[in-house]
């Protein structure tokens, strides 16, 4: 049996689709970062580079913002350990990355876990084709623990 052309081209035209899907795991779908150090302490410089490759083209997460905060998150904290803002940035229409250095400041509550978390807010569309914003997290390294 012979399939015909139009069978085949549209098979091939689903499978291409499928494999770019699959190129990117639910895991990244508002980005993924390197950071270095990969341990910090306070007192060190954080570079981080973040790539919101998958978050647009798999996902349709387009950052307008992106929030680098230090927190302590819900399970450990008590209620006072307030995140710390690293950076806020405003991207370019069609950015696919961005980058922040910043010296984690020596303003951490003794023994907590902060963790780095980074924040793509975008826009989507409600049921009635309204835009509004809307965010979704990923923390690449934690905790941060301080000593002093």
């Amino acid at each position: 049996m012979q399939l015909p052309i139009k069978s085949v081209l549209v098979s091939l035209a689903f499978f291409s689709i499928s494999a770019n899907a699959v190129a990117c795991s639910e895991a990244v779908r508002f980005g993924e970062a390197t950071v270095t150090p990969a341990n910090p302490k306070v007192g060190d410089t954080l570079n981080i580079q973040v790539d919101f490759t998958c978050a647009v083209q798999n996902s349709g997460n387009v950052p307008l913002f992106v929030d680098y905060t230090l927190e302590v998150l819900p399970a450990n904290n008590n209620g006072f350990e307030s995140p710390i803002i690293l950076g806020r940035h405003t991207l370019s229409p069609g950015a696919l990355s961005d980058n922040l250095t910043a010296t984690i400041p020596n303003a951490l509550f003794k023994g907590a876990p902060y963790s780095l978390i980074i924040t793509n807010i975008h826009s989507q569309k409600d049921a009635d084709g309204r835009p509004f914003l809307t965010a979704g997290e990923f923390g690449p390294i934690g905790p941060i623990i301080s000593s002093s």
